[in-house]
Formats: structure tokens, sequence, C-alpha cells
């Protein structure tokens, strides 16, 4: 009998897979990664074959360069403050082609099934084929199962999640409204605003706009400063943050744009240059959240009625698996995630999620800690502790989250960035977790 450990198996080929297989490698690790699609990138490669990505044609990054890259592999420094999503493409391509992580890659292949068997896990692919690992890396995004809202009527017109939007071409001189203030609702409204006769806002409980840039610096660089330089706590610098986001923009309730009944440490803020501007020229117009559809008009919360030929819903993401049974693994809204270190299945040993995360902060670099952490427990390098040990953190996190952010289904993978990767690297440190 052979004393060679089974291979890894990496679900995935998007920023968090690839960064997964560099460090597999680096550790010399054996291992297999799948994607559906035919090339990496996830949900960084528009119009991505695996079917699966929500870029559209103007996606811009939201993170500043220098805060977006792999701590490992800079940005070019001709590239402009926020890459556009053709930019993070090249720069992932490179990635993978630096660290030789392509070979590994098994393109066009589907995992329909993951399962533990005698103390490892059965991979089963589209067509039958499968294999043993001795461990499971999942990274197939949490962004790409769309939740619709439910709201009474009937609407003749068309609907589409923002996950299905590419360009404002489809939307020529109609009246279109969007449904949702995150990031891509917000994105999306000001695309299609200068093509559409009219673009409708809506929005349940507001939200706080910030700028992409303060005094002509990055907002993000601001926040890097005051927490990396400073040493402020994540608090602190985005109260901090708030106050030179006002002094930039003023009040956001002037425009139309109400704010939540809580400070912005608590939430996500929306990230938009052109929001607050394009509503002040009367491009796009704020509405309350739709009460009912009627034909092809919206009744709105407030009372107010407007035709309405188009709505695009960008009301978020299920965290889907679909390879995994429910049993095995979930992530139900608003719920505790039951995974140590926020990768780590403490119910059953081997199966590990990379990237399933929502960071106060950048993703890539973050999912980079998360890949060398992931290593290096497989390597035997970090040492894990009990099952009581797991528990105690998963649970102690989430009374965490749930006492610092609002209760929404949208901080159900929170993480704090400084907090959650000091933690990582104070485990690589000492050999050891707990």
């Amino acid at each position: 009998m052979s004393d060679t450990p089974l291979p890894v198996c990496i679900i995935g080929a998007g920023s968090s897979g690839v960064a997964a297989a560099k460090a597999l490698k680096q550790a010399g690790i054996a291992f297999d990664c799948f994607e559906i699609g035919s090339a990496i990138g996830g949900n960084w490669r528009y119009e991505n074959d695996n079917g699966l990505s929500s870029a559209y044609r103007s996606l811009h990054i939201d993170t500043s360069r220098k805060n977006l890259q792999y701590p490992d592999f800079p940005t070019p420094d001709d590239w402009p403050d926020f890459p556009s999503h053709w930019q993070v493409m090249q720069y992932l391509e490179a990635y993978a082609e630096r660290f030789g992580v392509l070979p590994h890659i098994r393109f066009h292949s589907t995992v329909t099934d993951v399962a533990p068997e005698a103390g490892n896990w059965r991979v089963t692919l589209q067509g039958g084929e499968s294999r043993l690992y001795r461990a499971v890396l999942v990274a197939n995004g949490h962004l790409w199962d769309a939740r619709w809202p439910s709201f009474p009527g009937q609407f003749d017109g068309e609907q589409i999640h923002s996950h299905d939007y590419k360009t404002a071409a489809p939307f020529e001189g109609k009246h279109v409204l969007v449904v949702g203030l995150g990031n891509s609702a917000v994105d999306i409204a000001v695309d299609l605003c200068r093509r559409a006769a009219s673009v409708q806002l809506s929005t349940r409980r507001g939200a706080w706009i910030m700028p992409k840039y303060i005094l002509g610096i990055p907002t993000d660089r601001w926040s890097a400063f005051l927490i990396r330089k400073l040493k402020l706590p994540t608090i602190v610098a985005r109260a901090i943050v708030s106050k030179l986001m006002y002094l930039t923009v003023g009040d956001q309730e002037r425009y139309g744009v109400k704010k939540p009944p809580h400070p912005m440490w608590r939430e996500h803020a929306t990230i938009s240059q052109e929001l607050l501007p394009y509503i002040g020229h009367g491009w796009i117009t704020m509405r309350q959240n739709p009460r009912e559809l009627r034909g092809d008009k919206v009744l709105f919360a407030d009372g107010i009625e407007a035709r309405v030929d188009a709505i695009i819903h960008a009301t978020g993401y299920h965290t889907s698996f679909p390879f995994l049974k429910p049993d095995i693994f979930s992530v139900r809204d608003g719920e505790p995630v039951r995974l140590y270190r926020r990768m780590l299945s403490a119910a059953h040993a081997g199966l590990y999620f990379v990237g399933l995360v929502q960071p106060i902060g950048a993703t890539i670099p973050l999912v980079e800690i998360q890949a060398r952490w992931l290593a290096a427990v497989l390597a035997g390098r970090i040492a894990l502790p009990d099952r009581a040990v797991m528990d105690a953190e998963i649970t102690a996190h989430h009374a965490g989250v749930k006492r610092r952010y609002v209760n929404s289904a949208r901080y159900t993978l929170e993480v704090d960035f400084r907090d959650y990767a000091g933690a990582l690297r104070t485990d690589m440190a000492a050999g050891k977790t707990g």
C-alpha cells in the first residue's frame, strides 16, 4: 500500500480557486482543479461561458488598484485607480501564468456531487467520472444564484435580475426601474440613464452612498491609511471616513437618497462617484420600495405610481452549492455559517471553503491569505484544535457579527479584513490554531 496521500480537489477557477491552486502548488501538495467553463476568472470574466458571471460591460472594480492585488503579485503601475473587469482578468491570467497553475486546471468539468467516503471525499463529475480525494476546497463563488423579490400584482413588461444585465442597449428609450441600492444596482442605473427614457431606482431601507474619491484620493486608501498605518480600529476608521465623505458630498438626503437609521460602520456602504450627481441632474429618480405591480405601471410605498417598461432586480444572491447535499453543508440567509475560521467544516473533516466571505476590505488579497492557511493545514504545518474549540470560535464570530452589523442576509458571510487576516497570520506563525 502506498504511503502517498491522496490529492486535494479544488472546485472553481475564479480568483479564489486560482489562489488556492497557487498555494497548494507552492506547498508541494498534489491537487486537481475543476472549472465548469473554458477559462479562469469566474465572476470577473465578462460573458463567461460557464454561465455564472454577473459581470456587465461597464463594470469596474470598487477596490482601488493597490488594495486589489494579491500580496506577492503587484498590479501594473500604469493602470487606473479602479481597473475594469477586462484589466482584472488580465491580472488574474498573468497571476495564473506566473505561478504555473493552468496545467493543473481541468476546464469544461462540472462537479455534480461531493460526498464523504471512508475518511476521504468522493468527487463525481458530469458524465459519471469520479475520483477520491483527501480534501475538497470549494471555490465556486457566491454571486451567481440570483435572489428574486416578490411583489404583489402583475407586470406586463420585461423583468431580469442584475445577474443577466450586460449592456444598456436593450433598454434604449424605455422606462426602467432598478430595484435595490447596492453597488450593482447603482452601477446599472448609472449605465442605463443616458440611453433609457427614464431610470428609477427603488430602495427599501436606504444605504450610505460613499464616493470612490475623497479629496482626489481613492476612498479605500483613506481607510487603509487609518487602519494599517495609524492602527485605528476599523469602526473608528470608518467613522472618520464617513465624516470626510460628508465634507465631500454633503447630505445625501438632499438628493433624495434615504440614509439608514444606523451609523455607516454597521453596514457596507454603496460605492459610487456618479449616483448623487446623476440624481441632481435628473437622470435618475429615487423611489421607495414597490408596493404593487400594475401592468405597465408600478405603485411605490409612498403612493406614487409611475410608468415602467422593464424592471431590473439587483436584489442579491443566494449562496449555493449544487454539488453538496444540504445535510453536508448549506448556507441560509441570516443563519450562522458553521465554518471554523470561515473555511473549515467543523462537522465534516476535509471539507473547506475559499472565498466564502464578504469582507470589510478587499476580497482578492484576503483569499490569498486563506489559501496559504489552508495549504499550511493540509501540509501539516498547522495543528487544528478539537471540535469543541472550533464550535466555540464559530459561535464567538457570529455573536460579534450580530452585535456589529445590521440584521440582514447581506451580512451572513461578513468578516473584518484586519481582524480576520490577523487571526490567520497568527495561526500560520504559531503553527496551531484555537
